[in-house]
């Protein structure tokens, strides 16, 4: 390359590039003289000259895209001229750091991140295809809540990528147009550090501002309506609901499926998921639904009211689990023809919660997962604990992000 690794020792420093691979979280890697460089704004098979911004770590650096030598075929104009290469990499809008690829490409690298993950942490070589959401064809418009923030001066908006500095915008292309059209970005605002602005499918767009007390709200996915708070969980994606319910449905074996059985909604918000599985058992259902969040966990009892045999409890999941882990042979035995929901945050369930799990012995577990590396650390546990992934399934939530979906099965051994 350009210079060479002994003098690339402080950020600041500009050096041509030329990515091979994407890596979790959104950036390619690249080599200079032999170290691993994470460069932003690029895309693996093109030339770029980036600008060094941290060089801290002995393992690898990381670097700014600031000028294209030799574009990938799958570079467009962005989304969102302020997150675009235009601009300083300082002065760059987040939150659409694959907004300068091409969807359909966009949704290759997604799955390339899947698959590697699968492969390194849980052994498992499983190529799955990211399936798009109805939307816009460049991926905008489809978010249906933003958090912004408020800077000293009054300044309404993003932060910046990587930083917690304000930036300016004259738009939000990634909101749908209710919320860009009430979003407080056009002048100075004062009163709190953030402003959530939301648009639910029932009822006008609303603004969250700061710690403001919650307010019920409705959304509708298909023929049902769910109660939460303004503030409370909701996927962001106006597809994302009816999207997630329905591949929770598919992803059920019915032959494992036993409606009267001690079924677990975990992670389980306001009931979306639970009452996914409702509409495959009908009232004989029996659920659980927990969840931390206690207003989420009232919603749940409310929305989930209609099966006599389904429950939403205030608790943290694996303290909750281990409650069961630790119960009495008959009480664990309840569980052995469960099917349980997992949907947890981005960090994943973690070992305890499953190995806690594991030992209650669910007939299968449907995991919904947010982050691939979590999803497929948390796959090699469950391998390891006797469990198998079956079909998997991932999904374009998040448009001109580096953010994918997936929903897989795992099956205890002996009932695969």
């Amino acid at each position: 390359m350009s210079r060479s690794s002994e003098k690339a020792q402080s950020p600041g420093l500009e050096v041509e590039l030329e990515p091979q691979r994407i890596a979790h979280g959104g950036v390619s890697v690249a080599r200079l003289d032999g170290r691993v460089v994470f460069v932003a704004d690029a895309i693996p098979g093109e030339r770029v000259l980036a600008r060094i911004t941290d060089d801290s770590k002995p393992s690898f650096w990381r670097a700014e895209t600031v000028r294209v030598i030799e574009p990938s075929p799958h570079r467009r104009p962005h989304v969102w001229p302020e997150a675009a290469l235009e601009r300083d990499p300082d002065d760059r809008a987040g939150g659409a750091e694959f907004g300068h690829i091409a969807n359909e490409h966009q949704r290759e690298l997604k799955a390339a991140v899947l698959a590697e993950a699968l492969q390194r942490f849980a052994g498992i070589e499983r190529p799955t295809e990211v399936e798009a959401l109805p939307g816009e064809a460049d991926g905008t418009r489809w978010r249906t809540r933003v958090r912004l923030h408020v800077d000293a001066d009054g300044t309404v908006g993003p932060y910046a990528a990587r930083s917690h500095r304000v930036i300016r915008t004259a738009g939000l292309p990634l909101v749908t147009a209710a919320i860009e059209e009430i979003a407080p970005i056009r002048e100075p605002f004062a009163g709190a550090d953030t402003v959530d602005v939301l648009a639910p499918s029932e009822g006008e767009a609303r603004l969250v501002i700061g710690r403001q007390a919650p307010t019920a709200i409705r959304e509708r996915v298909g023929g049902r309506e769910f109660r939460l708070d303004d503030g409370g969980f909701w996927q962001v994606h106006a597809a994302a609901p009816e999207t997630l319910s329905a591949a929770v449905r598919d992803a059920v074996d019915p032959d494992l499926f036993d409606p009267r059985a001690a079924n677990l909604d975990l992670y389980g918000g306001v009931g979306l998921l639970a009452a996914a599985l409702g509409d495959l058992a009908g009232p004989a259902l029996r659920i659980t639904s927990v969840e931390s969040d206690a207003r989420a966990t009232e919603h749940a009892a409310g929305n989930l009211a209609e099966w006599v045999g389904a429950r939403a409890e205030t608790a943290r999941v694996e303290r909750w689990v281990r409650g069961l882990a630790d119960a009495g042979a008959a009480e664990r035995a309840r569980l052995a023809d469960a099917t349980v929901i997992l949907d947890p945050p981005r960090s994943g369930a973690g070992r305890a919660v499953l190995e806690a799990l594991a030992e209650v012995r669910p007939a299968q577990i449907v995991y919904v997962a947010c982050d691939p590396v979590a999803f497929a650390r948390d796959a090699g546990t469950l391998a390891g604990l006797g469990y198998t992934l079956g079909p998997l399934r991932a999904f374009d939530l998040f448009p001109n992000t580096h953010h994918v979906e997936a929903v897989g099965r795992f099956v205890r051994e002996g009932h695969a």
